[in-house]
């Protein structure tokens, strides 16, 4: 059989309008790239890395969904077993601000209770066409009690630190399992001391 490696498996997932750049964020945290060409993910894709955090492996399994419409029957899917969510607008385009609460209702409506969610302003490097102020994206995000990074793919600034602060929040979140300790898997019911009978 072949060995793990990782100690746990994270499954994130992108949202937000078409355009906002969710594909380059995702590029530039997997890959270091950056493409300009835009291309519209069509449907879903995803992307697999792996990071050190607490002295564990984690593998980041990042879904990349498609922002369109259209799309919306496929993806809502995938909200389900997401453990963490990123909600990504564009600094430059405030229809992609105003929609936020329509992507925050679908992740209410789709998503498990105990989802992280984030939220990214992206582009931030594109101070001059900024229509979106960042105390704008910081007040939502306090209204919501989750957390929020401007960030740009293009020059790379917060992705990384978008990505690994999310998968930390999970981890907190996540029990810990020890290997080869006294811990006895309680749901097979076999080798559990001080139970005297497993009823209901």
């Amino acid at each position: 059989m072949a060995k793990k490696t990782y100690d746990l498996l994270f499954k994130l997932l992108l949202i937000g309008d078409s355009g906002v750049g969710k594909t380059c964020v995702l590029f530039r945290f997997s890959d270091d790239a950056f493409n300009t060409t835009f291309i519209s993910t069509i449907g879903i894709d995803f992307k697999i890395k792996t990071v050190e955090l607490q002295g564990k492996k984690i593998k980041l399994q990042i879904w990349d969904t498609a922002g369109q419409e259209r799309f919306h029957t496929i993806t809502t899917s995938y909200y389900r077993g997401a453990m963490g969510i990123m909600l990504v607008y564009d600094i430059t385009n405030a229809k992609s601000f105003e929609n936020i609460s329509k992507w925050l209702r679908n992740i209410d409506e789709h998503a498990n209770e105990d989802v992280e969610r984030m939220l990214l302003g992206n582009k931030c490097d594109m101070e001059d066409k900024r229509v979106v102020p960042k105390a704008k994206g910081e007040q939502i995000a306090r209204e919501h009690a989750i957390r929020f990074f401007e960030t740009s793919a293009k020059a790379n600034i917060n992705i990384e630190k978008a990505f690994l602060t999310l998968a930390e929040d999970i981890l907190r979140k996540t029990p810990v399992k020890e290997p080869n300790s006294e811990n006895v898997d309680i749901s097979s019911g076999s080798g559990v001391t001080g139970w005297k009978s497993r009823c209901c």
